[in-house]
């Protein structure tokens, strides 16, 4: 009952929402084999070597959004025996998808041998209501890697990635504290920070999958210093030790770690990094008290805690 109601809630709070974050939100780019708007598959076709095929993943980073999930696919593409999807699917959170079936899922995932385990990632599926119960529904053992970060940084992040689309498509922007408060008050309804209730999502999966099938990686370590984490991550998804220090390197331009393997050097996109608004700092310790209860009812759960605000 109580997880009925858990999904009930975010399912209302997704629906009921401040219009203004619907004129704030800026759509996902389309992915190299996916039309996000339509669902259709561009590229239906995939061939490659003797042996491969196209297989369901056995591990999803569910999140979250502005946690630093395409960091983390990209360092896991360093490993041999991972296989990961490019692009967000958006199969288990928009329901045009899912009804579109496993088939069409499976259609859209590498190919992989069968020595290699198949890694999606969508940041939407931690804040889905209906995400967790579809996943299990699809595989009750897979092996779900949820990457977070200070939420109040997160909050910000995602009105930064906002505020740049919304500058490039020459749409009008506000600034931050505009959006984060109302009368006086904290805007609680504001998407963004209801991405960042980390113990009531993370409540709605813990209805449906054990702790110890959910690895969550430290995303304000995994900027900082990478290989620790990813090492945590082998170990969880039972890989051979193959990601090393020297498959990174600082990059002092961008102010953040870059990759370098199979002879290649690459680094995130430059929307990636991007430098956040200040804060008025009446406005911060709004988001501090608000965040303090939901924090520690996190750590509560996880068995875990973190040096966040």
């Amino acid at each position: 009952m109580a997880c009925l109601l858990v999904s009930v809630i975010l399912l209302v709070l997704q629906m009921h929402s401040v219009p203004l974050e619907c004129l704030l939100e800026g759509t996902e780019a389309p992915g190299e084999h996916l039309d996000l708007r339509t669902g259709d598959v561009i590229n239906e076709t995939q061939t490659g070597s003797p042996g491969t095929t196209q297989r369901l993943p056995q591990s999803i980073i569910i999140g979250v959004r502005k946690g630093g999930t395409r960091a983390l696919l990209e360092m896991l593409d360093i490993h041999p025996q991972v296989a990961v999807a490019t692009t967000e699917v958006h199969f288990f959170d928009w329901d045009q998808n899912y009804v579109k079936g496993l088939e069409w899922y499976q259609g859209l995932m590498p190919l992989s041998q069968p020595h290699q385990i198949t890694v999606e990632k969508t940041p939407g599926y931690f804040t889905s209501p209906l995400a967790p119960e579809r996943i299990h529904a699809m595989n009750s053992s897979i092996k779900l890697l949820l990457i977070l970060r200070d939420p109040i940084e997160r909050v910000i992040s995602d009105y930064t990635q906002v505020y740049y689309n919304r500058l490039e498509n020459h749409k009008p922007v506000q600034a931050i504290e505009n959006i984060l408060v109302r009368n006086g008050a904290l805007n609680t309804r504001y998407k963004a920070i209801q991405r960042s209730l980390y113990d009531m999502h993370m409540h709605n999966w813990l209805c449906h999958f054990p702790l110890e099938q959910i690895h969550i990686v430290d995303g304000d370590t995994l900027i900082q210093d990478p290989l620790p984490e990813l090492q945590k991550v082998e170990r969880f998804l039972s890989l051979p030790p193959r990601i090393v220090s020297s498959n990174f390197y600082f990059n002092q331009t961008k102010g953040f770690y870059c990759i370098r393997s199979d002879g290649r050097e690459r680094c995130l996109h430059e929307s990636k990094g991007r430098p956040h608004p200040a804060v008025n700092s009446t406005v911060l310790q709004q988001l501090r008290s608000y965040f303090k209860e939901h924090n520690h009812n996190f750590y509560r759960m996880i068995k875990r805690s973190f040096s966040w605000h």
